[in-house]
């Protein structure tokens, strides 16, 4: 309760700073834009370049973004940024907390669970639907051309650039749709949910299991013991493991699936590593599972 009062009286003052004359915009030229993840920021950054100064908040890979504790390095950013940009849907929280804690006459804030129309409960992992991260890469750009109308050509060209980018990404998930649909795979957690959606395959997981551990929680243990049967029985071609919310039950799932000769394909929640474009992030996983599901059908 101490850190709290500490840190929302650290909002106050900066925004009271902010308010007596201070620019809210700390770079000449550009908007300043926060995002609460990283996988939002490298979009961010793609669709603004040059016209946008972009800070993420979370970027360390070894942590697990849903036990994320904000500082007063985070309430000085929130003040001063022209654009805020939270994923929603109870899992940045702490986000909504600064910005509740910091009114703002210039600030626009982007919640992606609010545009998609989800709300907590959900599941939070947006970014793992392609469908989605269009809808957010539209969104981010209309926010820019609301904020800065001068320059809505270079942000429109910004936005065609970024779908090529995402060529690569998109052909890939067309090809392992078109080769594997509807082959059975498990995930130790939820992230997984909407790009197997989108890849066509069938995910067998308890949906227990999945969103107990994404929570934080232990799952049920009539799950856990559903879930190894799975494994030990190969009804699961892959295993999609999490690395940044392991526990001692999903790490023994992974040895369950290893012993069970199961290809194991690990995924993040942030980026990883944490200079990569978020295309490429997801890409290389996206050939991590090719692969692996290449290597269970020519083991038969």
């Amino acid at each position: 309760m101490r850190r709290l009062a500490f840190l929302l009286t650290a909002v106050a003052l900066i925004g009271a700073s902010a308010a007596c004359g201070d620019s809210p915009t700390a770079h000449a030229g550009s908007l300043n834009v926060v995002a609460g993840e990283n996988f939002w920021g490298s979009i961010a950054m793609q669709l603004g370049g040059p016209k946008v100064n972009v800070q993420t908040v979370l970027t360390d890979p070894n942590a697990d973004p849903h036990e994320y504790e904000s500082n007063t390095n985070d309430a000085r950013a929130f003040a001063e940024a022209d654009l805020v940009i939270l994923n929603g849907a109870g899992y940045d929280d702490w986000g909504k907390k600064l910005l509740d804690a910091n009114a703002s006459s210039h600030r626009q804030v982007l919640n992606v669970a609010d545009m998609l129309a989800k709300r907590a409960g959900d599941n939070p992992h947006f970014w793992y639907d392609p469908g989605y991260v269009v809808k957010v890469a539209d969104a981010i750009t209309a926010r820019y051309k609301s904020i800065d109308s001068g320059d809505a050509t270079f942000f429109d060209q910004r936005r065609t650039d970024f779908a090529s980018a995402l060529q690569p990404y998109n052909a890939r998930i067309a090809e392992i749709r078109k080769k594997f649909a509807g082959i059975k795979i498990g995930a130790t957690e939820s992230i997984f949910v909407y790009m197997a959606a989108a890849l066509n395959l069938d995910l067998i997981s308890p949906v227990e299991f999945m969103d107990a551990v994404a929570e934080g929680n232990d799952p049920p243990a009539s799950a856990v013991v559903e879930f190894q049967n799975q494994i030990t029985a190969r009804q699961a071609k892959v295993l999609i493991y999490n690395v940044q919310t392991a526990t001692a039950v999903t790490t023994n799932v992974k040895h369950l699936a290893q012993a069970a000769d199961i290809p194991v394909v690990g995924v993040s929640e942030t980026l990883q590593p944490e200079t990569v474009a978020f295309q490429d992030w997801q890409l290389s996983q996206l050939i991590a599972l090719e692969n692996a599901l290449n290597a269970d059908a020519l083991s038969k």
